[in-house]
């Protein structure tokens, strides 16, 4: 587990319209760790509150999460870099799990593999993620998430070259990564009841979206 006098770890924190989970998240952090809160056009205020709360806000007008998450990782600064969504659905206490095989060079990419309190994660979302799982294990071995909680150094991340900048982002880097022969690892970490209503897996339909964004990252990557 990572010390609490270790030099800082960024935390690129996407946003959309997460006003009421914020300020619980930002709270939560675990000494050392330095919210970048990248709003993906709000309305509700989420970057004004972010800011008054202390964390680093980049504002990023392209649409999408992964462009959220390329706009955190491009601004982070520390030699190692977590990303976690905003909406309260994961309890930032566990990124000191999440970047602790990381930090010991014991990995080089880590997934938080979501264990699900009741109700917390839609059936449809469940199936959603099992299938994918089942498509990377040929390239990325045998994985049982493909969650929004992870850790990697910023410097090898950036040189995997990212393109994606949808909802395929998340894929993307576990299939590059694999490719690279980067040794990546899941550690189980707490997945619950999120405020509000997921832009990813709320609904069907949503769901339904991420898993093009993925399929085509899939795609995309195998054609290389």
């Amino acid at each position: 587990m990572i010390s609490r006098g270790s030099s800082s770890i960024d935390v690129v924190l996407p946003v959309l319209d997460e006003a009421a989970a914020i300020p619980d998240v930002l709270a939560a952090l675990p000494a050392g760790y330095r919210a970048i809160v990248v709003d993906n056009g709000s309305s509700d205020g989420s970057d004004l509150i972010a800011a008054d709360l202390g964390a680093t806000v980049i504002r990023e007008p392209q649409r999408g999460f992964g462009a959220a998450c390329f706009a955190g990782l491009s601004a982070a600064s520390s030699e190692i870099v977590c990303f976690m969504d905003c909406d309260g659905s994961l309890d930032p206490a566990e990124l000191e799990l999440v970047s602790g095989p990381v930090l010991r060079a014991d990995a080089d990419l880590v997934l938080g593999a979501r264990i699900a309190a009741a109700g917390a994660w839609p059936l449809h979302a469940r199936i959603a993620n099992r299938a994918l799982g089942l498509m990377v294990r040929h390239r990325a071995g045998r994985l049982t998430d493909i969650g929004p909680m992870r850790a990697a150094r910023r410097e090898p991340l950036l040189a995997l070259g990212l393109r994606d900048r949808r909802f395929g982002w998340p894929l993307e880097m576990v299939l590059r990564a694999a490719d690279a022969d980067w040794r990546i690892v899941e550690v189980p970490v707490t997945y619950r009841r999120r405020e509000g209503r997921s832009k990813v897996t709320g609904t069907a339909r949503g769901t339904a979206r991420t898993i093009a964004d993925m399929t085509r990252a899939m795609r995309a990557g195998s054609s290389e």
